[in-house]
């Protein structure tokens, strides 16, 4: 099984996800995530190790289940959203059967701290260029800005990247006023969560870092009575 841990509070993790944790005899995962479900996990067997080890845990899952035991790989926010369900698919390529658990998204916890400003079309572009190219990445963000997409960026900042966020800036605001309203939600439902509504402009102010979600909006994004909307169409 993938398990999508969701943003981190318990409250935010669904019930099935509770539930495939307590009954696998297995868990892997990052060790940050391990943490938060140290409650569930009791006598399990655990695999825990480090970032940018993605391939080693879901050969390591395939291996434990390989001895018939149920095996939870743990990710957080939605597995199949920049987590392991993609790989672990790849590397089981249908040996053992594959169980995907969804969970909260980053970018619907951050979305629902500061409003409704996903409510329209958006894009979510994760700003980490460990496995996408820069140049790709810089189209993709142009390309949403473009279209007017409503844009969550994951990742936004890190020691070994300050800059990313700075360019991704840049380039949105070819096609958006300064003033477009920013959404930017650190640690969304996982223990002390900040939140600062923005603009386009003065974003850059605020701390960003891997545990922030960036959300900025269209052409037609609000900020009514503290919470940032961007509108559906609805006539009324």
């Amino acid at each position: 099984m993938v398990v999508g841990l969701g943003p981190g509070d318990r409250e935010c993790m669904t019930p099935q996800a509770v539930q495939a944790v307590k009954e696998c005899d297995a868990v892997t995962g990052y060790e940050t995530y391990l943490e938060l479900i140290s409650d569930l996990t009791g006598d399990k067997e655990i695999v825990s190790s480090g970032m940018r080890k993605e391939v080693d845990r879901a050969r390591q899952a395939l291996e434990i289940a390989e001895q018939d035991k149920t095996v939870a790989v743990v990710s957080s926010g939605d597995p199949g959203v920049y987590g392991m369900a993609g790989i672990i698919l790849e590397v089981v390529s249908g040996k053992v059967p594959v169980e995907i658990v969804p969970g909260v998204t980053a970018a619907s916890a951050a979305a629902a701290s500061i409003g409704a400003p996903i409510v329209n079309d958006f894009a979510s572009i994760s700003l980490s260029d460990i496995l996408t190219p820069w140049k790709q990445m810089v189209e993709r963000i142009e390309a949403a800005a473009l279209g007017n997409f409503v844009i969550v960026l994951y990742n936004p900042r890190s020691k070994g990247r300050p800059d990313n966020i700075k360019t991704a800036r840049e380039v949105i605001l070819w096609h958006r006023t300064p003033d477009t309203p920013v959404g930017i939600v650190r640690k969304a439902n996982r223990g002390e969560e900040e939140k600062t509504i923005t603009t386009l402009q003065d974003m850059l102010k605020s701390e960003i870092d891997m545990l922030t979600t960036v959300i900025i909006g269209n052409s037609e994004t609000t900020v009514k009575n503290g919470c940032i909307v961007t509108p559906r169409g609805y006539i009324f």
